[in-house]
């Protein structure tokens, strides 16, 4: 593994979804500018509203949600060959499964891919856990179930430099699919987000840290990172940790670009020093 630079992208996404893409090609250009040759977008980074998921979806399928410009997809393909980054697309609703298969009913899958730097598609995440609880905010609850079918596999994603294991938000609260992610070889975890502002005041840092520390992975999370509707505040402090726990860059609320560089050889100590994986017992 070379050492890499990467930036996660912190946004604050709403409803219109051509001024959405527009935000997030601004910061992938900011970020590639700045060096980045992997580049994190938040989850529901093209799309974020009170209203289910399916609709959106569907509009993305038929090219209708951005009538002026080209399908979410291309535009994906496009930003990732015109700055020459590898981008992970945080999550957005796609209508099919990994294997081509349609969805049921009015259910889509949330998916994070990986495009590498000349636009083509290397990795397909679908978000395992969803966000079905009862928080303490304007919303008050949330059933991601109603409109998001699970998906039923990990994904450990190669890339020129090392192994990607992708997740998405709720995701993060479930340590075992981390360590399964670690166990098969991914050296660096990467949540895309958009943990709501109650949950990720409480939690949000401390969660990606333990991550981080008892795999011994890099950490990219790129959250979502405002207010977006009446009902919708995230929390934002998009953050990039190492393997030791150490935060290498942190964002506030709103829009956002981090970057950091992450070194082979502070993970190959970490790994040599405390070999946790190893060491397991169950």
């Amino acid at each position: 593994m070379k050492n890499l630079t990467v930036a996660a992208l912190q946004m604050v996404s709403g409803e219109d979804v051509e001024a959405n893409l527009a935000q997030g090609f601004r910061l992938a250009q900011k970020a590639a500018g700045a060096g980045a040759q992997m580049v994190l977008l938040p989850e529901n980074f093209a799309h974020l509203a009170d209203s289910g998921s399916y609709s959106a979806a569907e509009a993305f399928a038929r090219g209708r949600a951005c009538p002026r410009k080209q399908p979410i997809q291309h535009a994906l393909q496009r930003w990732s060959a015109e700055l020459g980054v590898w981008l992970i697309a945080g999550a957005t609703p796609l209508l099919d499964r990994p294997d081509g298969n349609s969805t049921e009913g009015q259910r889509s899958r949330s998916a994070c891919l990986v495009y590498d730097g000349t636009g083509q598609v290397r990795a397909r995440y679908d978000k395992m856990h969803l966000f079905d609880v009862d928080v303490e905010d304007s919303a008050g609850s949330y059933r991601e179930s109603r409109s998001i079918e699970p998906g039923d596999q990990i994904c450990i994603a190669d890339t020129p430099w090392l192994k990607l294991g992708l997740s998405i938000c709720f995701d993060l609260r479930f340590p075992e699919l981390y360590r399964a992610l670690a166990i098969g070889g991914a050296e660096v975890l990467v949540v895309p987000a958009a943990f709501t502002h109650t949950t990720g005041q409480a939690h949000w840092l401390s969660l990606l840290k333990a991550r981080a520390i008892e795999n011994g992975c890099y950490l990219i999370a790129a959250n979502q990172g405002g207010q977006h509707s009446r009902k919708r505040r995230t929390w934002g402090h998009s953050v990039i940790i190492n393997p030791w726990g150490d935060v290498l860059a942190e964002a506030g609320e709103g829009e956002a670009v981090i970057t950091a560089t992450l070194s082979s050889t502070l993970l190959e100590k970490v790994r040599r020093n405390m070999p946790l994986l190893s060491m397991r017992r169950l």
